[in-house]
């Protein structure tokens, strides 16, 4: 993969992998019934009650976490991309924004 722009988010690499697909925000408190087939799951972090959405997803990445947080462990389960600790994915990302997550080096681009 070879990318000529800047990435929109840099974090660590939880998961190996590429996935292309919109943002679907999980934020504290909210519940998504309709939590998008494909979606890229961006939440500040995760925690067992998002286990259903995170087997919808193509891709995972969250403002905290390191290598052994629960989006990282189920991700790795998964084989889907994962990108944690990227500090600011749930203010940057924007809800239906279709982006490209790197898991293998940590980072996430605007897909154009």
């Amino acid at each position: 993969m070879n990318h000529e722009r800047a990435p929109l988010l840099r974090g660590r690499a939880a998961s190996p992998g590429v996935a292309v697909g919109p943002v679907a925000k999980l934020l504290p408190g909210a519940t998504r019934a309709d939590f998008p087939e494909g979606a890229v799951l961006v939440a500040p972090t995760t925690d067992p009650s998002m286990l259903l959405h995170m087997f919808k997803s193509v891709a995972i990445v969250t403002d905290i976490g390191g290598t052994t947080s629960h989006a990282a462990i189920v991700s790795r389960e998964l084989g889907i991309p994962c990108v944690v600790a990227t500090k600011s994915a749930t203010s940057i990302l924007d809800e239906g924004m279709v982006v490209e997550v790197d898991g293998t080096n940590g980072l996430v681009y605007l897909k154009e």
